[in-house]
């Protein structure tokens, strides 16, 4: 299943700092998280979306009721909260993983169907909510493998374009970051 969250951050001053705890303790934390396999973040080029969203392969619901999500993962915001606006969880069926997006790639995402996708010469790939908000109900993915060539005004109507903050982190890719095999 993928779990996303989703959110803007509305304090300029603190965004970096924000980021740096986002990305280098946070993820950490959740995929240390038993049931937790993938997570990655993504900052959004396009508009009418929320600036920053994370992309987690988790087995299922009961990992995100678990207390050792709570503990490790879930929560922790409350230095942060007063700034986070547009934050947004859902919970899709329909991948077992999330699609790896590497340093020159992007991910592109829509709400209104794979016809932005497949008009971008993507593949489209479709997830259902099934918890959480549950909205958007359907969600399309694609990856992005080439050089961005058209600009942001020649996105089509529907597609949200976006670059990724971080490596895509697994357990393996953890432990060898911190010397922990």
């Amino acid at each position: 299943m993928i779990y996303t969250v989703e959110c803007s951050f509305a304090d300029p001053t603190g965004e970096a700092e924000w980021n740096d705890f986002y990305s280098l303790e946070k993820l950490p934390a959740l995929i240390s998280v038993s049931g937790f396999h993938t997570s990655q973040r993504f900052k959004a080029l396009s508009a009418g979306c929320p600036v920053y969203l994370a992309i987690h392969s988790i087995d299922n619901l009961e990992v995100l009721e678990g207390d050792e999500y709570r503990q490790k993962g879930g929560g922790n915001f409350a230095r942060w909260q007063q700034h986070i606006t547009d934050w947004h969880r859902n919970l899709y069926a329909g991948l077992d993983r999330a699609l790896a997006i590497g340093e020159h790639e992007h991910l592109v995402t829509s709400a209104v169907g794979p016809e932005p996708l497949i008009e971008m010469g993507l593949t489209p790939y479709r997830m259902q909510a099934v918890a959480l908000e549950k909205f958007p109900e359907v969600r399309w993915l694609a990856k992005w493998g080439r050089s961005i060539g058209l600009g942001l005004e020649q996105l089509p109507k529907g597609a949200h374009l976006y670059v990724p903050m971080t490596n895509r982190l697994t357990k393996d890719s953890i432990s060898k970051e911190y010397g922990n095999e």
